[in-house]
């Protein structure tokens, strides 16, 4: 039976700052027009962080039950590695996407955004689908796409809406600019992943790519970022102090471009996740200066 420890790796806590820096950012471009509301930004936080655990648990079950993650380096793998029984697995990502289902009814009902209320329920079959059912597109190179529109716009833009019930260009950006940093954390994870991923049949888009294409794609990702932040900085020149963050980025980079493998990349999806939460920080600390000396 897994022990507690185990059950928090197995929840893939570096993967969490794909869910903390899109309600960050949205609450920022909410207070960029005077709409921020900080209750509804912790709603939509927990909501955030319940999908991406029960992401995370509903892919270490679907996983371990194909074999995918017998030969794994990484993190713990509670199936995989016969920690704790599938059907346990299972549960708790079902639950995780249960509290995510009723804090997101909550934050919907009291911002009346009812158009979250589809989208909300979207996102949670895509999560189950990114690799359960029979044809999973997690199998079909298609995460990092997932990735980039739940957990960079409507993460971003969703936050936004409850808040101040519109949509803004400067929100549209840094979705952009955060959804492409989240999505570089799934690259790196699976640059690391390669090997086994092949060997058992899942095509991840690292597999489509191979080594080097991959490596580029994940540059080019953490660039895209750095160009929404600038494209921010029309709307308020204080978010350049996202820039800051940049060291974290570029050192992920430097060992991704110097060809680390295996258990080296780890620390890129450290790194990458540390990037992500900095930028968005960042982005809002400026807005903050910006807001107040205006």
């Amino acid at each position: 039976m897994a022990r507690l420890s185990q059950w928090v790796a197995g929840a893939r806590p570096r993967t969490l700052p794909a869910a903390v820096a899109p309600v960050v950012l949205g609450t920022a471009a909410a207070h960029l027009i005077g709409a921020a509301d900080l209750a509804l930004a912790v709603l939509a936080l927990l909501v955030a962080l319940s999908l991406q655990v029960g992401v995370n648990y509903a892919n270490d079950y679907s996983d371990g039950v194909r074999g995918t993650d017998e030969a794994r380096v990484g993190p713990v793998r509670l199936v995989g590695q016969r920690l704790a029984a599938p059907t346990t697995v299972r549960l708790a990502a079902f639950l995780s996407f249960a509290v995510a289902g009723l804090v997101g009814l909550t934050l919907v009902a009291i911002s009346r955004a009812w158009v979250m209320l589809p989208l909300g329920a979207l996102a949670v079959v895509a999560a189950w689908r990114y690799t359960g059912g029979e044809n999973p597109y997690g199998y079909r190179g298609l995460g990092e796409l997932y990735v980039f529109v739940f957990f960079g716009l409507l993460a971003t833009l969703g936050t936004l809406y409850t808040q101040a019930g519109e949509l803004t260009w400067f929100a549209l950006l840094g979705a952009v600019g955060v959804g492409a940093v989240a999505s570089a954390i799934l690259v790196a994870n699976n640059l690391r992943d390669i090997p086994t991923d092949a060997e058992h049949g899942k095509r991840t888009l690292a597999v489509r790519l191979g080594d080097r294409r991959t490596r580029l794609l994940y540059v080019g990702l953490v660039a895209v970022s750095l160009v929404m932040l600038v494209g921010m900085a029309f709307w308020e020149p204080w978010v350049l102090l996202g820039l800051l963050g940049a060291p974290l980025g570029v050192r992920a980079v430097r060992t991704v471009l110097g060809g680390a493998g295996g258990r080296d990349l780890v620390p890129v999806l450290a790194a990458t996740g540390l990037y992500e939460v900095a930028y968005a920080v960042l982005v809002a600390v400026g807005v903050i200066i910006g807001v107040a000396r205006a």
